[in-house]
């Protein structure tokens, strides 16, 4: 069993106390390349970890870059840097050096922060390690509250950070959302150690090091309603009207769906099916980009029966779990009892089965087993070529190994 965690003894819900101010004041923006220095400079000159955060603009502008990046560490305080100033802070990185990185949901930021030219060496990641403490609730304000009482507002998390100049209170905002992360890690880091899972998140954290966001095959296939599109021809328009829309966002550098929403494409595409060559009345967006639309149009009308999209991409996967009680009865029944068995280890262990073990490999393996009665690493190996963390693989062969008894 493992050990309860310190955060058991942590202060009672009633006494939770707002988190309003930083506790050095709002610092100014580092926007030239001097300033970077010095803050460069005076990061280098800390000590411990480095708390980081980035602010980006999703649902303004084209992309995830960030806009703001916040960084604090002992001894140092905090830096608001504004990355379209100072679009490479190298310089920082080189400061930062081999020092641990302390993220909130590292996988949001990581991708936006190598733009910038921030990489980490080592990290922690206080969602990840909310999720292996079996954590209720693992956003940032959650987490803060939970381990020192603290309450953390929230308001500005979805305003647009491209705007100049930025308003106070959101710089409060952002120099907040690094403030403790560096007590909260700490707390985080005892219970980790107590439970019995430092070495989870150990090998959790090291993965993210070389994490990159997966390249999307098909992009326009996530476009909302597409189920709806009826026939080759419809999802053509589809695709050419997504890759449209998807130009003119990135040369206004705005979200695509502030350029048209996603159903007003359904809807010229609708049209187009049945009405080729023409727009249907609707929207001012259809209108105002009428040239746009009819030349997207034209190329779908333009392919030939053999380039238009197939009805979906191919799978080499397994196929989906409800289909296997027919397809394989035997595969059903030893998912079934994996899944029950990680169920009931997840409950005992106070962790979701999700990060003991994702879906998709358990399915790949128990659906494609490497062999007819597979011993301990045969199963350990075809895990790992799924990219199953050993931690993980140590849990999940024992499981495989009974549910093929």
């Amino acid at each position: 069993m493992t050990q309860p965690p310190i955060s058991a003894t942590l202060p009672p819900a009633d006494s939770v106390r707002p988190l309003a101010e930083p506790a050095d004041g709002v610092p100014a923006i580092v926007a030239s390349e001097r300033a970077l220095d010095e803050t460069a400079a005076a990061i280098a000159a800390g000590s411990g970890s480095v708390a980081i955060d980035a602010e980006r603009a999703s649902g303004y502008r084209y992309g995830q870059r960030a806009y703001l990046v916040q960084v604090r560490r002992e001894g140092s305080g905090t830096a608001l840097i504004d990355p379209m100033a100072v679009p490479d802070l190298a310089p920082l990185n080189t400061a930062i050096n081999g020092a641990e990185w302390i993220l909130h949901a590292a996988t949001q930021d990581l991708a936006c922060l190598a733009e910038v030219g921030l990489r980490p060496k080592q990290l922690f990641d206080t969602e990840l390690a909310a999720r292996l403490l079996g954590m209720p609730r693992v956003g940032l304000a959650a987490v803060v509250e939970h381990y020192l009482g603290l309450t953390l507002a929230k308001e500005h998390s979805a305003v647009d950070w491209s705007t100049r100049p930025l308003p106070t209170d959101w710089l409060k905002y952002a120099a907040l959302d690094v403030e403790v992360l560096g007590e909260v890690r700490n707390l985080m880091g005892v219970d980790l150690a107590r439970s019995g899972k430092a070495e989870w998140a150990r090998q959790e954290f090291a993965a993210l090091i070389t994490w990159a966001p997966a390249v999307k095959v098909d992009p326009w296939r996530r476009t909302s309603g597409l189920h709806k599109v009826r026939g080759a021809r419809g999802l053509a328009y589809v695709r050419e009207l997504w890759f449209e829309r998807d130009r003119m966002a990135a040369e206004r550098d705005t979200a695509p769906g502030r350029v048209t929403p996603d159903a007003v494409l359904l809807e010229i595409a609708h049209h187009a099916v049945a009405s080729p060559g023409t727009l249907p009345d609707g929207p001012r967006s259809i209108a105002r980009a009428r040239h746009n639309w009819l030349a997207a149009l034209n190329r779908a009308d333009a392919l030939p029966e053999s380039e238009l999209p197939p009805p979906s991409l191919p799978n080499d996967g397994p196929p989906p779990a409800r289909a296997w009680a027919d397809k394989n009865p035997v595969a059903a029944r030893r998912l079934a009892q994996a899944r029950a068995l990680l169920t009931t280890f997840g409950e005992e262990h106070d962790i979701p089965i999700e990060n003991v073990c994702s879906p998709e490999p358990l399915r790949r393996v128990v659906w494609s087993p490497p062999d007819d009665a597979p011993e301990a690493g045969a199963f350990d190996a075809a895990l790992a070529a799924q990219g199953v963390r050993a931690w993980q693989r140590e849990i999940v062969v024992p499981i495989l190994q009974q549910s093929w008894t």
